[in-house]
């Protein structure tokens, strides 16, 4: 499990001034779960997401993972105890195969079979990408997705994804949720995403609304949904609890 507990991080601006991007913040996250995060604009979404996996560093509190106190652990600390980050923006790697960055992903020299087993499961035609070199010839959604596969290949125990529909096209967003929709069915350990789109809300045993750097609303999907779409059946109970 997950658990955030008075989470603050602060940021100097160049007028030098403190700003509160996340300010007392405190979350619970079940193992197991397809947690969605969502919110307004600037609300600290992002910001949470790189809190957790290290690249920020809080500014007062603690981060848990599975009973350990992780606050100090830089990025690849929190990476071999099972935390993996997948950007807005995937990296391009020059002169890296495919191939290459399955196996750094997984740690150990897979074949090319459980190679193309990772990209299948994305979506990708498999013998047409192991070989491949990760640059500019890809598209946003092949990067996407060849990312989401090397997430895949290391299963770790909390899998983060930074608003991954950022970038792509409609026809790429399409095979975004059928991948997402399989990790789903078949999770393994816990997905936390970061995202807008109500189709990828859509997925979610959990929903999570940060607003002001604060949780505003935490609940099931068939709760928290509908009273965020302000739809007929958002039902009493639910309102009662978000207002």
């Amino acid at each position: 499990m997950l658990e955030l507990k008075d989470i603050n991080y602060t940021v100097t601006e160049e007028s030098g001034e403190q700003k509160t991007i996340i300010d007392g913040l405190n979350l619970e996250i079940e193992d197991g779960r397809f947690v969605v995060i969502t919110g307004p604009n600037g609300g600290g979404k992002s910001t949470l997401a790189k809190v957790i996996m290290g690249i920020n560093r809080v500014s007062e509190g603690q981060i848990i993972l599975d009973g350990e106190d992780i606050t100090a652990d830089s990025i690849t600390e929190r990476a071999n105890k099972g935390i993996s980050f997948a950007f807005q923006q995937p990296v391009h790697f020059k002169g890296i195969k495919v191939i290459d960055l399955l196996r750094l992903a997984a740690g150990r020299q897979i074949s090319n079979d459980e190679a193309c087993e990772y990209l299948s499961k994305v979506g990708l035609c498999a013998r047409e990408y192991i070989e491949r070199e990760v640059n500019a010839s890809l598209s946003g959604g092949e990067l996407k997705r060849i990312e989401i596969a090397t997430v895949l290949a290391r299963g770790t125990k909390l899998s983060i994804f930074d608003e991954p529909e950022a970038g792509i096209d409609l026809w790429s967003f399409q095979n975004l949720i059928k991948v997402f929709e399989n990790i789903r069915e078949n999770i393994n350990g816990t997905v936390l995403i970061i995202s807008h789109q109500e189709r990828i809300l859509n997925i979610a045993d959990e929903i999570v609304v940060i607003q002001d750097g604060k949780v505003k609303k935490k609940g099931p999907k068939d709760e928290i949904l509908p009273a965020l779409l302000g739809t007929s059946s958002a039902v009493p109970v639910a309102c009662n609890k978000l207002s």
